[in-house]
């Protein structure tokens, strides 16, 4: 038996049947060990050593564990095949020293798609662990949590807020830095002057553009009235041009542009979009074959591979479409920090078209796939042809625009229509230079200029991407966070700082400033490029962040002033002192009376409303909602809870039933002195071990061990 380890059990059943009975494919489910909060301020890295890590096996990965081990002993050969990024790497390199595995010899799989082919050309080619890689994910880990501990501890007990992390700080500096300026935006009066012209017996709408040849500006009523009198009966057609331009279609999905479009039409979260797409990259049921509709969702690339191109477009195109309408194989320019990994997110198969796979999956599924399938086969037709007219009407020293357009060819418009956000001007009808129009309605219309707009969960990712702050794998994960530990709220996808928010973004811009600077973390991501690519040793990293860190954060350690607690304005219900804002152990805020500990009144927080999935239960058939968990985790759960207790997790994964465990003689420790029927047997609870009884919950005697925790395999 040969073994294949995967990360997700969705994806190890798609893979499964494409190897056949002589593999076994099993699943990590992610991480299977991470840093331990031992040793010095609980970072579970040694600095003084060469910031050596230790890492820990959670409690809750420990049967996993143990299930990967007794199989990969049994196994004659194992193959890695967790996802071919950064984290994926670092899983893999985790397995291997866990497992004990030769690092520089075990086989890595990669494929970027999860069909028969990708599978089988992968097994054919294996790879070895890339430590390049391993090193920058561990190297960002290390940062990540040396800014988190130490700075969120910091932050905790001066200002009373949760957490500062280095991608999650730069984003919200740029979200309260808007909102700023917005604030302070004063607005500035001015007016347009619209002309309606009658041409062929219908009407069009001509905007002033020109007063005496030169640009038009007005800021008052008076100037426009004054200009409205000087608008003649009619105006003559002085200059019209005629030009056929070629319009390309958008390049295929990026992560980010992704997420952007899917908010843009569906008003999705980036969250909810990269649930769905991870459904469909780790396959769906499809006429009979389960396989993956979609490539690798986590990517910065606008790259389409050439054979899938030859292969798979260009067939296609012209059996369905015809020749003409058989475009070229495009690539963006990359900008800031783009790796350039993967392809960009594109269907596996264009025979799997939107109408076919809707048959399928779930509504929600079924809009983003088709999104994706038209934006990646629309990047890979003929242009549209346009042909545009531009009218300039003069008359007593006024010059109005008016300019028209007809499509001449549709081009990549017959796919892709739809999506399109640009409206069609409208078709003029034939003109010649010194035809007069009449001049009908006259509209002039007072106007203020406004601020940008407040980042949205589609605007600011491509602000994050823009400014190279992050990853395609963390974006939506860096939004939600903000939204957890309430940095912002999101009222219909609109990000707005909260107070903690702002004295977050204060307190770090005095001390702290690079952590909020987006020039600072975009250079962060461009250091892990350079210990991916070999340039840079992971030491060199880590000693070039931690120095100057250090010393900021031994300043600020002294001077930062300590926040009195925020007063709500409520007085609490007992006692009738003040209510203030707390934070718990975990930096999360409350509600509690001022007067502690004399009055331990705390005020129930309000629970938000859950987000419908689109998806319905696959037990009871009622909707299924996300929700969240007592530590703010993300999951699905079945809307008829309590009745019904289905839940997944939050890629849609169906959680597994616990089956009731089953003791043996050997098992039995002591008869229960309580029921006098049962034995008492060793169980784990959530800290330690403990004694329990066989007729558990019958019988609900307990007697707690004092078991000391396992030591965990360091690096």
């Amino acid at each position: 038996m040969k073994l294949v380890i995967v990360e997700s059990p969705k994806k190890s059943e798609t893979i499964g049947r494409y190897l056949g009975p002589d593999f076994k494919v099993l699943a990590s489910e992610g991480h299977i060990r991470d840093l331990s909060t031992h040793g010095k301020g609980g970072l579970g890295i040694d600095i003084e050593n060469s910031f050596k890590a230790d890492w820990e096996i959670p409690a809750k990965k420990k049967a996993i564990v143990a299930k990967l081990s007794k199989a990969s002993k049994e196994a004659e050969e194992v193959y890695l095949a967790t996802d071919p990024d950064r984290e994926g790497e670092a899983i893999s390199w985790h397995l291997a020293k866990v497992l004990h595995l030769p690092v520089s010899t075990t086989k890595r799989l990669q494929f970027h798609e999860i069909t028969k082919p990708a599978i089988q050309a992968a097994m054919a080619d294996p790879k070895t662990i890339d430590l390049n890689l391993v090193q920058a994910q561990e190297t960002r880990r290390l940062e990540d949590r040396i800014i988190g501990f130490q700075v969120s501890s910091l932050l905790q007990r001066k200002i009373g807020v949760q957490s500062a992390g280095r991608v999650q700080s730069s984003t919200l500096g740029m979200i309260v830095e808007r909102q700023q300026a917005i604030d302070a935006f004063v607005p500035t009066e001015y007016w347009t002057i619209d002309v309606i012209v009658e041409i062929g017996g219908q009407k069009f709408k001509a905007s002033l553009t020109k007063v005496d040849g030169k640009p038009f500006k007005c800021s008052s009523k008076e100037e426009a009235d004054a200009i409205i009198k000087r608008i003649p009966e009619s105006l003559n057609v002085s200059r019209l041009t005629k030009t056929v331009n070629s319009i390309s279609a958008k390049l295929p999905f990026t992560t980010s542009s992704m997420q952007q479009e899917a908010y843009s039409k569906y008003k999705f979260s980036n969250a909810r979009t990269q649930s769905i797409a991870q459904r469909l990259y780790e396959g769906k049921e499809i006429n009979g074959e389960h396989v993956g509709l979609i490539t690798y969702m986590r990517t910065d690339s606008t790259r389409i591979s050439p054979e899938f191109f030859t292969r798979h477009a260009i067939p296609f195109i012209k059996e369905v479409y015809g020749d003409e309408y058989l475009g070229v194989l495009r690539s963006g320019k990359g900008g800031k920090n783009i790796q350039d990994a993967h392809e960009a997110i594109r269907p596996t198969g264009t025979h799997r078209t939107p109408e076919v796979v809707a048959k399928y999956v779930s509504p929600e599924e079924a809009k983003l796939y088709r999104l994706i399938y038209c934006r990646a086969m629309a990047s890979l037709m003929a242009p549209k042809k346009v042909e545009r007219t531009a009218l300039v009407l003069s008359g007593n020293g006024l010059d109005f625009s008016l300019s028209g357009s007809k499509t001449l060819f549709k081009g990549f418009e017959v796919i892709y229509g739809d999506f399109e956000d640009e409206e069609d001007e409208p078709t003029l009808p034939n003109l010649s230079e010194g035809d007069v129009l009449p001049v009908g309605e006259i509209k002039p219309e007072q106007k203020f200029t406004k601020p940008e707009p407040s980042f949205n969960e589609a605007s600011i990712v491509k602000a994050m991407e823009e400014n190279g702050i992050g990853r395609p794998s963390t974006y939506a994960t860096t939004i939600e966070t903000l939204i957890k530990r309430k940095y912002v709220t999101s009222a219909k996808g609109v990000l707005t700082p909260t107070k903690d928010g702002v004295k977050t973004v204060t307190v770090l811009k005095k001390y702290f400033p690079d952590i909020v600077s987006t020039s600072y973390t975009a250079d962060m991501e461009n250091k892990l490029d350079k210990v991916e690519e070999g340039k840079q040793t992971f030491l060199e990293a880590m000693n070039e962040f931690y120095i100057p860190f250090a010393e900021k954060f031994a300043l600020a350690k002294e001077k930062m002033y300590k926040d009195p607690p925020e007063q709500t304005g409520e007085n609490c219900p007992l006692c009738g002192r003040p209510l203030v804002v707390k934070t718990n152990k975990r930096g999360e805020p409350f509600v509690a009376c001022s007067g502690y500990p004399q009055c331990r009144y705390i005020k129930k927080e309000e629970k938000e409303p859950d987000e419908p999935t689109g998806a319905m239960c696959p037990e009871c058939g009622h909707p299924l909602v996300y929700k969240k968990s007592r530590k703010g985790e993300r999951f699905i759960g079945c809307s008829n809870f309590p009745s019904c207790r289905y839940t997944a997790s939050a890629d849609g994964t169906p959680s597994k039933k616990k089956e009731p465990t089953v003791y043996e003689e050997k098992d039995f420790v002591k008869p229960c002195p309580n029921c006098k029927t049962g034995h008492l047997v060793i169980k784990k609870g959530r800290k330690t071990s403990f004694l329990g009884c066989t007729n558990f919950p019958k019988c609900r005697y307990h007697e707690w061990l004092d078991k000391p925790k396992d030591k965990t395999e360091s690096k």
